[in-house]
């Protein structure tokens, strides 16, 4: 019996979960702690992956309703993301399920390996956001988020770093705004993911309910949080897990 099927496993999955969503809410990049937990407890990659979406966006979603007060100012932006990100993570769910489990475990490297990366520059993204240095129109804004989607139903891991560089562009909000507005579109972006990847079954639920049930405590307790503790610390631990990971995606992926 695989590891993640026996209560201490689903136990792992749910601390996974919390501390995942916690991440998020704090750093981003959550999913470089509780997708290779998946992997870890035996499940295979296109499951883990399908699994590790399903059961964070309910995460994503109390992250949401922590930043509650922070929405009011910005919502309508929120407005003219959200056509773009619900057909791009639909795409990108079936772009997942179109891959085959020995194609993915040769593309997983790289995907983490580019959240790692994001992660790692995130502190310039924000600069950038904060200070106007890169700017553009809300149609572009849209196109990239469109993008962004596709790659947030594929894999996700990293995804609210990217919208945050999108919304520099073109949303005029400070960045607990923006992160309200980023809440919300993963919500959109990892459940319509879901419905795709639950109907294509691929979902294992027990693991995810374990994670989900953690998720949810993380996600709104962390965004409360995040509003008044500093992250930097949080952020170069995940990057240096983040490389660690990939390292060993690498070797499982290529060497073994």
């Amino acid at each position: 019996m695989p590891l993640i099927e026996t209560p201490g496993g689903l136990f792992i999955a749910f601390f996974a979960g919390l501390v995942a969503a916690g991440i998020n809410a704090f750093a981003g990049g959550g999913s470089l702690v509780s997708f290779p937990t998946l992997i870890a407890l035996g499940m295979p990659g296109l499951s883990a992956n399908a699994t590790n979406s399903v059961a964070l966006w309910p995460g994503s979603f109390a992250a949401a309703m922590g930043f509650r007060e922070k929405l009011p100012a910005t919502k309508h932006y929120l407005k003219a993301l959200l056509l773009p990100t619900i057909v791009g993570s639909i795409l990108g769910a079936i772009l997942l399920v179109s891959t085959s489990e020995k194609v993915f475990g040769w593309i997983v490297p790289f995907l983490i390996l580019g959240a790692t990366l994001l992660l790692a520059f995130q502190k310039q993204i924000k600069e950038a956001v904060e200070s106007g240095r890169i700017s553009g129109s809300p149609r572009l804004g849209a196109v990239l988020q469109f993008f962004v989607s596709i790659y947030g139903g594929y894999f996700g891991a990293g995804m609210g770093i990217m919208m945050l560089a999108v919304m520099g562009l073109f949303v005029k909000g400070d960045l607990h705004e923006m992160n309200a507005i980023k809440s919300w579109l993963a919500v959109v972006i990892n459940f319509g993911a879901s419905v795709c990847l639950v109907a294509m079954g691929l979902v294992h639920f027990a693991p995810a309910l374990a994670l989900m049930a953690g998720a949810l405590i993380g996600g709104y307790l962390s965004a409360r949080l995040s509003l008044k503790v500093p992250t930097e610390t949080l952020r170069k631990v995940i990057v240096a897990y983040g490389a660690l990971m990939t390292v060993w995606f690498f070797i499982r992926g290529f060497l073994t």
